[in-house]
């Protein structure tokens, strides 16, 4: 195969050697993209909605801040979502 480029030259082409500023940021870019597709897919096999995340995330952030409620009580908040 002729004029056949690997990739990783292309890469540092256009945005530098490893280590290099823009190297970098293009890394880190690259990697939060390709796990949120991870996630979208993870979360779809699952059959998880964003808003059942979002109440997940709800229920986190209360029992950060010290909300601890009571069984009786946490499943009338979130009941639509078990």
């Amino acid at each position: 195969m002729k004029n056949v480029t690997d990739f990783e030259d292309l890469l540092k082409k256009k945005y530098g050697e490893k280590g290099t500023a823009q190297r970098d940021k293009y890394d880190s870019n690259s990697l939060a993209f390709r796990l949120g597709v991870m996630l979208k897919k993870a979360r779809t096999e699952a059959q998880v909605t964003q808003e059942e995340i979002k109440s997940i995330n709800r229920g986190l952030k209360d029992f950060e801040q010290g909300k601890i409620h009571s069984h009786d009580t946490a499943r009338k908040i979130y009941e639509k979502y078990l």
